[in-house]
Parts: structure tokens; C-alpha cells; sequence
């Protein structure tokens, strides 16, 4: 199994769940991760990465982390000064028209949206409430392309489209798709030479269904268009993930083990799991599980049954740990001090 990892957290596609399970993986493996200075739970993002955001990291004596996967803004030279030189890198895309509206409520306190009542009302006249210059303005267009550290703003030649699509291409070993979220955790499997039930994840930092409405077809041509980098980014890249899968696994292969990815989710709901799966906040009883609330969005999480033997409750535990608290767990276990 490949250990040695650079996962490119884009916000708002399922990378919450990723992160989770790239968290377990380490755990049991022992691995180290290259955590943000101080235990924090993003490198300086919005800034580019750079190495000495890395707690643990001097340039004198340069250690290299098994998993880099905490927000970044990518900067590859900078990232590869953390991680080994074997490391796979790799990052989720999500379809642009529901990441704007995930952002949209999710980062309803961002500049460019502080000021509307819905989307509709934002692309009806962006440029009045979106200024290039605000530091948050890359919660309100093309979030994808600025998370790989490019210029949001920039103009959409298709020489620069093809230069950005490159660039990642030669960055990248792949990207996943968060609409084929099972399909995806197939070909992380098979790329990085794992087993089932490390890839096996509940969904973590979803939001409630009640704050989600359906788009009409006018918004959803002019999301595209405003976030039309964004849009080239996630085409491409759907494209050549299902190349990818029919000549690294075979359509077939992927049918049977995301049929078998399900089962084994199953599975674990129903041996982990009060009820039939997610809750509202305030039905969580573990307060250690609630996730973070954050804008206008309600998260939801989980509650485990009781009297679950040890080692079961352990397994389930990690399962439906929310980021935060997981990432403080790990950060404490890596950092402990040293007994005097």
C-alpha cells in the first residue's frame, strides 16, 4: 500500500470525507502528517502553501510527513519540500454549478454574498456585490481553480485553459469525481494498492437537505458561465476519470466493487449506527461527534448505538469523527510531549 500522500482538500466536495478516511489510514499505519503550525486545521489558506506552515518543518533539517491533507492552496514546489518524493498526489472535483450553491450558503457571510438574499439575486449583477480585490473572493468564484492555486480571476483563453489543465495534469497523478463518489473511492483503491475498508467512509460535513432547492436551468447556465474555469476544470477531468477507470479497472470491475463498497457501508451502518444514518445537530448526543456549523448551513452528523464492544466501538468511532475534532486527536498524538 502507497503511504506517502498529497491530498489537495477542494472545499465543498466531499473532501471532508476523503480527509476521514486518509485520517484512519494513518492512524492505523502509523504514519505522520504534515499538520498546519500550532495544531490549526488549515495551512494559511487563502495564502499559497508554503513549507514553513507545516508544524514539526525546518529548512535546516527538512522532514518529510507521510500525508499532506489539510486546506491548502497548492503550490507544488513549496509542497514538495514536506512530503517525499514518492508521494501520490491527488484532489476531488465537484460539478460547479452545486459547488456555487453548497458555497453559497455554506459562505454566506463571504464579502461577495453578505449582501444578497439569494443566489439568484448575486448573478443577477455580480460584479456589484464581487470585488477582485476582497481577500475572500474566492468563496464566490471559481473556488476549484483558486484552491490549485491559480488566478480565479483570469481571463478564459483557451491557451490559458489549456496551460491550467496541464499544469494540474503534470501535478496530479489523478482526480477523483464527487458525484461518483463510490465509482472514485474504487480507483483510490486501486491506485494506491489498498483494501476495501480503508476507501469504506460514512459522509461527513453534509448539510440538510432543508437548505438545498433545485436550480433553474437560467442560474444554472449563468453559474457556469461565471465560473467558467472552474466548469473547463471539472469537464476535462470528468472525461478522463472514466478513461482512467476503463483502462485502470475495467467498467466491470468498478460495477462489482462499488456494489461491494455499498454492501460493506451497509454493513457498518447497521452494526455502528442508532437509527437510520445522519442527524440534525441538535439530535446529536455525543457532543465530542458534533461537526462544526458554519454559515447558513445545518451539518449533519451521527450517533453511535451504545454498548458496542470495544473494538467495535473503536472502528465506528473513527467512522463518524468529525474533521476537526479528528485532525485535534491526531495533531495531540503526534506532538505529545516528550515525558520529561
Amino acid at each position: 500500500p502507497k503511504t506517502d500522500i498529497v491530498f489537495l482538500k477542494v472545499h465543498k466536495s466531499a473532501s471532508s470525507t476523503v480527509m476521514n478516511i486518509l485520517f484512519r489510514f494513518g492512524e492505523t499505519h502509523n504514519l505522520t502528517f504534515a499538520f498546519p503550525l500550532g495544531g490549526g486545521y488549515q495551512l494559511y489558506y487563502p495564502h499559497h502553501f508554503l513549507a514553513r506552515f507545516v508544524q514539526g518543518f525546518s529548512p535546516q533539517s527538512p522532514r518529510r510527513f507521510n500525508i499532506l491533507c489539510h486546506h491548502m492552496r497548492f503550490l507544488q514546489p513549496e509542497v514538495q519540500k514536506v512530503v517525499p518524493s514518492s508521494a501520490v498526489y491527488f484532489s476531488i472535483l465537484r460539478n460547479p454549478v452545486q459547488l456555487m450553491e453548497s458555497s453559497f450558503v455554506y459562505y454566506k457571510g463571504a464579502s461577495a454574498f453578505s449582501r444578497v438574499r439569494s443566489l439568484e439575486e448575486f448573478l443577477s449583477q455580480p460584479y456589484r456585490y464581487y470585488s477582485p480585490a476582497s481577500g475572500d473572493r474566492h468563496y464566490a468564484r471559481n473556488l476549484m481553480t483558486f484552491d490549485f492555486g491559480f488566478n480565479p480571476d483570469g481571463e478564459v483563453s483557451p491557451e490559458r485553459v489549456q496551460l491550467m489543465l496541464k499544469a494540474i495534469e503534470a501535478s496530479f497523478d489523478f482526480l477523483l469525481i464527487s458525484e461518483y463518489f463510490d465509482e472514485s473511492m474504487v480507483l483510490l483503491k486501486e491506485l494506491l494498492c489498498w483494501d476495501l475498508d480503508s476507501v469504506v467512509s460514512f459522509p461527513l460535513n453534509s448539510r440538510d437537505s432543508s437548505t438545498k432547492s433545485p436550480l433553474p436551468d437560467t442560474i444554472v447556465e449563468k453559474i457556469k458561465a461565471w465560473n467558467r474555469l472552474d466548469w473547463e476544470i471539472y469537464s476535462h477531468f470528468n472525461r478522463t476519470f472514466w478513461e482512467r477507470i476503463a483502462r485502470d479497472v475495467g467498467r466491470e470491475r468498478v460495477r462489482r466493487e462499488v456494489e461491494a463498497l455499498r454492501a460493506r457501508r451497509a454493513q457498518l451502518a447497521r452494526a455502528c449506527l442508532q437509527g437510520t444514518g445522519s442527524v440534525a445537530p441538535k439530535d446529536i448526543r455525543d457532543s465530542s461527534l458534533r461537526p462544526l456549523q458554519h454559515g447558513g448551513a445545518r451539518i449533519l452528523g451521527y450517533n453511535l448505538k451504545q454498548g458496542l464492544d470495544p473494538e467495535l466501538e473503536r472502528v465506528c468511532r473513527r467512522l463518524v469523527t468529525p474533521e476537526l475534532q479528528y485532525s485535534s486527536i491526531l495533531y495531540k498524538k503526534q506532538f505529545a510531549p516528550k515525558p520529561p
